[in-house]
């Protein structure tokens, strides 16, 4: 095993690369999920960025009452790769468990992303310029099965929407709620996610 000194900064690229493509690659299994215009520019980049991994996988994994179950595996193998390499960097941990404990973590990736897009949009809505933007339309598309039904039962008084901030503050409740029963069913420690 590496020493602390030269363990840590291999820890944190690894947790950085395999985070992102887990992230992306679970971006693809929403986009069609929630049928976000795949001609939008930066879901082409999501799609040129897992397509070499996913195509393959499609021979043999097909998709179930239109979710796309491969994007679902292959994140789920990311993020155990990710795990696993993070427990022999640290030295800690029994390797086959990595499979295990990639399943909270990615719930709780799921959780993160959705409360990220939110921030986003957000943030974006006070920029008028940026209404436009590719971004701006993928995080509407993601995140209107959230504000929808929101908005649908709570009227904004004077105009100011409060949805996104009640999403927010639901999807951390309940990310509280769930995450560490869920981390605990599977022995995950907490310091993994």
């Amino acid at each position: 095993m590496a020493s602390g000194y030269l363990s840590s900064p291999f820890i944190f690229l690894i947790q950085v690369v395999f985070g992102a493509y887990a992230l992306i690659v679970m971006l693809r299994f929403l986009f069609q999920l929630l049928r976000v215009d795949f001609h939008n520019p930066l879901s082409q980049f999501v799609v040129t960025i897992t397509s070499p991994l996913l195509r393959p996988m499609r021979k043999f994994i097909p998709g179930i009452a239109g979710m796309d179950i491969a994007s679902l595996i292959l994140a789920w193998l990311v993020k155990s790769v990710e795990l696993l390499l993070v427990m022999l960097l640290s030295g800690n941990g029994i390797v086959m468990a990595a499979f295990l404990w990639a399943v909270p973590a990615l719930v709780s990736l799921l959780f993160t992303l959705f409360i990220a897009a939110l921030i986003i949009l957000a943030i974006m809505s006070w920029i008028p310029s940026l209404q436009t933007h590719p971004l701006a339309w993928i995080l509407r598309a993601l995140t209107d099965p959230l504000l929808s039904p929101i908005r649908r039962h709570l009227p904004a008084p004077s105009g100011l929407d409060f949805s996104v901030m009640i999403a927010i503050v639901g999807l951390v409740f309940l990310r509280m709620l769930i995450i560490p029963p869920l981390a605990a069913l599977f022995g995950m420690p907490a310091g993994l996610l």
